[in-house]
């Protein structure tokens, strides 16, 4: 009787494993990447895949894109696709079509950001959630569009850098010996890529910085750039000043001087890719994006103001006339 037994339990468990093994799957987050040219796939996936009990997510696909234009693209998508798929177990498909068939959400990782904007079409239509990592787009019109179609799709949709959620610079925003933000100095590095604005390349993440502690409301922008140097200074509502010193020259780091009614202090220094990941995996389990929309188009528009600001010799530039145009340049498509 008791043989019976054992053997009766062997086959029920035979024939359920399977069933039981695709339930446990179905129970994981499946993510899949878009863009295997930059270092931050392999760190998220590492941080992510590491922890999957903790997050309950992992990342499973991977889209190699590229862009032959951009050497930091083409030299590195090779490498890091073939890290991706043969030590990290991510499988590598042929079409965003099918990734999206694959995964519960996208992260859209391409280095170069003017293709995000035809990747993200697919994801948009596949209804998948999407984080979309720096610089968001190629042009602010595209920023734009990209939140359109989202919100359209009703599919849920953010970018940020990762130096946003660091605990000493996110909590800037609440420190009691700070007080009220009445100005930041940020800086960090600047180096240009020509297929992009200026700051769009990496001073995005001192710029992300910027907003992070200032917040939303910047009216106009003033640049001075040199050959190692940029300047850039934003008038916020009230009168507010915030000032971001992109660096190509000496000792580069990101940071930032805060001036409160309280008090001035240095903002804490950047912890890594870690609370970034949190927030993306929160973002995945709740569908709330954690920065909404126009932050980050005010980000890029900051930008993107820059640019017109050289072009008129430093002169300031209106934040809500660089966004109108993008519109018009958005709706033209």
């Amino acid at each position: 009787m008791m043989k019976r037994t054992v053997l009766v339990t062997i086959f029920l468990i035979v024939l359920f494993a399977p069933a039981v093994q695709a339930q446990a799957e179905r129970e994981v987050f499946r993510l899949g990447m878009i863009g295997l040219d930059t270092s931050h796939v392999i760190a998220f996936t590492q941080i992510i895949n590491e922890a999957e009990k903790k997050y309950g997510c992992k990342v499973v696909a991977g889209y190699p894109g590229g862009s032959e234009d951009v050497h930091s693209s083409v030299s590195r998508v090779e490498g890091y696709t073939r890290e991706l798929r043969d030590k990290l177990g991510v499988e590598i498909v042929e079409s965003i079509e099918e990734l999206c068939r694959k995964v519960d959400g996208v992260l859209l990782e391409s280095v170069d950001g003017r293709p995000h904007l035809e990747q993200i079409r697919p994801v948009i239509a596949a209804g998948k959630p999407v984080f979309v990592d720096k610089p968001m787009a190629g042009s602010l019109a595209d920023v734009i569009e990209i939140f359109r179609l989202a919100k359209e799709k009703d599919v849920p949709c953010w970018s940020s850098s990762s130096l946003r959620f660091s605990p000493g610079i996110i909590g800037m925003r609440s420190n009691d010996d700070v007080g009220e933000v009445l100005g930041c100095d940020a800086y960090g590095p600047c180096h240009l890529e020509e297929h992009h604005p200026d700051l769009y390349w990496y001073g995005v993440h001192g710029v992300e910085i910027l907003f992070t502690i200032m917040g939303t409301g910047c009216e106009s922008v003033g640049r001075v750039q040199t050959k190692d140097y940029e300047f850039v200074v934003g008038v916020w509502e009230g009168g507010r000043v915030g000032t971001f010193r992109g660096l190509r020259a000496g000792k580069s780091d990101y940071g930032a001087t805060v001036f409160g009614t309280n008090g001035i202090a240095a903002a804490g220094e950047y912890t890594g890719y870690e609370p970034l990941v949190d927030e993306i995996v929160k973002f995945f389990k709740t569908g709330k994006a954690p920065v909404p929309a126009e932050e980050t188009i005010e980000i890029f528009a900051f930008m993107s103001a820059a640019d017109a600001s050289k072009a008129k010799g430093g002169a300031p530039v209106s934040i809500a006339e660089v966004i109108e145009r993008a519109r018009r340049d958005s709706e033209l498509r």
